[in-house]
């Protein structure tokens, strides 16, 4: 049977804390875009990333600031999507896409988080009816399948971020997973936020 992984907490600061706010969500995200460009993106992915000016910046160990999301989300779309999936968005959800509809590339097997707009229950994606088709062949996989078919696919690459919408905390924060198809166990976050959150700390932890 495969199981869930609870993800060790960080203590909350300014950027280890719940996001909800748009304002909150456009800070953390420049910085997640400049520590990217430093520890993750290859030389490749920089040119396609930085422009020459920039580039130069980087060699000489300088500051890049660089933004990996896309424009704001109008409420209006925001609430579009909402209805078209019968939800109203958490508030670390709602925030990140009145800051950024969508994010271009991220710390994780993971492409990117999906624009308001194509964000969509996991058994109705492509990927994600295959994956919960092989779960579901699986003994003693209920568990797991039934969280499949409830929750809303966020991101996807070769692995997913999911949200489960019937786990809600006090704060009104859906409970988050990372899923590795290669792996099996979910990873479970206590919000949208928590999940983005463990890229970054990954890659402060390259830093030190």
């Amino acid at each position: 049977m495969i199981g869930v992984t609870e993800a060790t907490e960080p203590e909350a600061d300014e950027v280890t804390g719940v996001l909800t706010t748009p304002e909150e969500w456009r800070v953390f995200l420049e910085r997640y875009g400049e520590l990217y460009v430093k520890t993750r993106a290859d030389e490749e992915e920089l040119v396609d990333l930085l422009d020459d000016d920039q580039l130069e910046v980087l060699d000489r160990g300088g500051r890049v600031e660089q933004w990996l999301g896309a424009a704001p989300a109008a409420e209006e779309a925001l609430v579009r999507s909402e209805e078209r999936l019968g939800v109203r968005f958490p508030p670390s959800l709602r925030g990140f896409f009145l800051a950024s509809d969508g994010w271009t590339v991220l710390d994780d097997y993971v492409d990117g988080v999906h624009p308001c707009g194509r964000v969509v229950w996991m058994r109705d994606s492509a990927a994600g009816g295959r994956v919960i088709d092989i779960y579901a062949s699986i003994p003693d996989n209920e568990d797991i399948v039934e969280l499949f078919r409830r929750s809303v696919e966020i991101a996807r690459g070769e692995d997913f971020w999911l949200l489960d919408p019937t786990d809600v905390g006090p704060d009104g924060e859906w409970a988050a997973y990372a899923f590795a198809p290669k792996y099996g166990d979910p990873t479970k976050h206590p919000s949208f936020s928590a999940l983005f959150h463990s890229g970054y700390a990954d890659m402060e932890e390259d830093m030190d």
